[in-house]
């Protein structure tokens, strides 16, 4: 049950100005916090983060750039400070609909899985709002990583929406 988890997003902020406030209004009001990590950016997106309303945002700031996994690896060790139960990983530029959030989360409340990952490719309506050259790349990196991994059945690899709970986090070596 939702309700009884103490459930974190994180989101990586680097020249998503543009996007980040309505990417924060989006996220559904079944979250306890919002840890938005601004990566060095050019554009101060945590300073614009941190004008939300909305009280369960949560701005670190890095003072050298580390790049989307370095960003991650805050936004999970702020998490875990927080005892958040289940962190998901969501883009500061809108991209990723949040509406499917509670569908991305339910296998880990269930206790079926730790770890799940969205797939862009099960929808075939976003599917033809991606611009061609993005699908092209997402397509060709993923048949790369199926290829090298011998994952042929994984979907959608390249895919940053994710969750995961506390037990996997807690083996990762976030150092």
């Amino acid at each position: 049950m939702i309700k009884n988890k103490n459930i974190a997003v994180v989101v990586p902020s680097y020249k998503v100005s543009k996007h980040i406030l309505q990417v924060i209004n989006d996220i559904p009001k079944f979250i306890n916090h919002v840890i938005v990590i601004d990566d060095k950016c050019p554009q101060n997106s945590g300073m614009i983060a941190e004008s939300s309303d909305d009280k369960r945002v949560i701005v670190c700031y890095h003072e050298v750039n580390q790049g989307v996994g370095g960003a991650v690896v805050t936004g999970y060790k702020k998490a875990m400070e927080l005892g958040a139960d289940i962190v998901v990983k969501i883009d500061g530029d809108g991209q990723m609909d949040v509406n499917y959030m509670q569908q991305l989360i339910e296998p880990l409340i269930d206790g079926k899985a730790d770890y799940t990952k969205g797939n862009r490719f099960a929808d075939f309506k976003a599917l033809r709002q991606m611009p061609k050259i993005r699908l092209l790349g997402n397509s060709g990196l993923s048949f790369l990583v199926k290829a090298s991994s011998g994952y042929w059945n994984m979907m959608d690899p390249t895919n940053g929406y994710t969750a995961i709970n506390k037990h996997a986090l807690g083996e990762l070596d976030l150092k």
